[in-house]
């Protein structure tokens, strides 16, 4: 391998790829990123075997080959460098890294022991508008579990119902459901959080259009010049529309940034009671009013305006209604809710594509 590359666009690949790398892995290769030069170009990759990601770069390529090297100490060392021409050398599995400035050679692993994912051969295959995509990761995915008690509820779920996709996340206690668009194809897949954090990283807003392929194990997607694979979660998603309130009693619209900002206000009262804080609309008084005590700090009362139907409260973990906030954009929010034993509604009242639901506490 021998071949020359700019110092800018090897660091971007290796930001994209790197942090895929195992380093705790009882496989010292998994640790590693491989390199691939062939065809003029470079391709950069890592995975942990449920994750792939592959960055291809263009480059001068004077003579093709294949290494892995350790991903920390490539990519901090290829960071630190100027904006300049890197040369990369392979002798005997030790890359020569050479600048005007600086020259380094670090070991590697032989290629024939990093694992490959498996190429996807007759999968299905379709389009989504990055931009929403985009959007629709940054509502939903943090809604997804993050203990493996029940492995179905770490994944995002993307499904196809009556010509619609839709993208939707739930750890049991809280659900977010986002409408992708239209599609003709009829999609199920179950796709681990982790991997969807990595796709959000990868969508760089200058993308358009991302093209996934995808079979019954894996489902690939293809961002420009950056290719990730992951493993599908093989369990069917539960029946999440049935939790979804279908009419509510009590019903507040309020300007989302006020709602938000006695949210945190309370929240920091709410430390000892793991973030409960108890909502109270009422019709009278036109207002939508948060209240959390603390035995050892003291106690909160704040309050918002608001359009008012129907009066009642209701007990949530602030911390779920602040993500849940922070994952709209529209400037009110609707917030309903049947009784206090009953899941909390948010949405936009303006825009029907995104919904949020919130199971509430025990007051």
């Amino acid at each position: 391998m021998k071949l020359k590359v700019t110092q800018e666009n090897l660091n971007k690949a290796l930001n994209l790829v790197a942090r895929v790398a195992d380093s705790h892995s009882t496989l010292p290769v998994l640790a590693n990123v491989l390199l691939r030069a062939e065809k003029n170009r470079l391709s950069i990759s890592a995975t942990n075997l449920e994750i792939g990601i592959t960055h291809f770069v263009g480059a001068k390529i004077e003579k093709e080959g294949v290494i892995t090297i350790p991903a920390n100490l490539f990519s901090s060392y290829i960071s630190s460098l100027p904006s300049s021409v890197v040369s990369l050398e392979l002798e005997d599995n030790k890359l020569k890294i050479d600048t005007d400035q600086y020259n380094s050679t670090i070991n590697g692993i032989n290629a024939e022991d990093f694992p490959v994912m498996p190429a996807i051969d007759k999968g299905e295959s379709f389009t989504m508008d990055a931009g929403i995509l985009r959007k629709g990761l940054s509502q939903v995915v943090f809604a997804a579990a993050t203990s493996d008690s029940r492995p179905v509820l770490t994944g995002v779920y993307l499904h196809t119902e009556e010509g619609r996709l839709f993208m939707v996340a739930t750890d049991s206690s809280r659900l977010a459901e986002k409408e992708i668009g239209a599609t003709k194809k009829e999609i199920k897949l179950l796709v681990p959080a982790t991997s969807m954090h990595e796709l959000q990283r990868v969508l760089d807003e200058h993308i358009e259009i991302v093209n996934v392929v995808m079979d019954e194990q894996q489902a690939m997607f293809k961002v420009g010049d950056t290719e990730l694979v992951s493993r599908l979660i093989n369990s069917n998603y539960p029946s999440y529309r049935a939790i979804i309130p279908k009419e509510q009693a009590i019903n507040a619209v309020v300007k989302r940034s006020d709602l938000l900002n006695i949210t945190k206000v309370s929240s920091l009262f709410a430390r000892e009671t793991a973030g409960s804080i108890t909502i109270e609309v009422d019709e009278d008084q036109k207002n939508i009013h948060i209240r959390a005590l603390a035995s050892q700090l003291g106690e909160n009362s704040s309050m918002a305006d608001a359009k008012v139907t129907g009066s009642g409260s209701v007990t949530l973990n602030s911390k779920f209604l602040i993500d849940a906030l922070n994952a709209m954009s529209g400037e009110d929010v609707e917030f309903s809710f049947n009784s206090k034993i009953e899941p909390v509604l948010i949405k936009d009242p303006k825009n029907k594509d995104y919904i949020h639901v919130i199971m509430p506490l025990k007051a």
